[in-house]
């Protein structure tokens, strides 16, 4: 009982996404997901209203998308970490992530080999996940 908890809200339009990010994020005991959202602007909303400790947006969303929603969120919780995660990957996309100050990108494609290394260098280490350049 004594391990800390993280917390982590995500988000991602498609309800089976969220469902496999979900079920990877609790085969761990030191995760709780403490919210999950449909499009960006629901992020930001419980975002604010649920404090995580990591928030985790998939880029392409309706309503508002992972971009727009992490430019909001590093303006109202700017100590709070982003991680993207897409099908989309490049260099464009991990510079643009990091001008937003997002602390990393996952690839949809490998995302049960690298979620949880990803959230143990945000959360646990204050790093930063990227992929290498290819």
């Amino acid at each position: 009982m004594g391990t800390p908890l993280i917390r982590i809200l995500t988000a991602d339009d498609h309800d089976v996404v969220r469902r496999g990010v979900r079920s990877i994020l609790l085969s761990r005991p030191d995760i709780e997901v403490s919210g999950e959202a449909a499009d960006g602007c629901q992020a930001v909303t419980q975002a604010l209203q649920l404090k995580p400790d990591l928030i985790i947006l998939d880029l392409t969303m309706p309503v508002m998308g992972g971009i727009a929603a992490a430019a909001e969120l590093h303006k109202l919780l700017p100590d709070t970490p982003v991680l993207f995660y897409s099908m989309h990957e490049g260099d464009y996309l991990i510079s643009e992530a990091k001008r937003l100050g997002v602390r990393g990108l996952v690839s949809k494609g490998r995302i049960t080999e690298t979620l949880l290394a990803a959230v143990d260098a945000i959360v646990l280490r204050n790093g930063t996940f990227f992929p290498s350049a290819s």
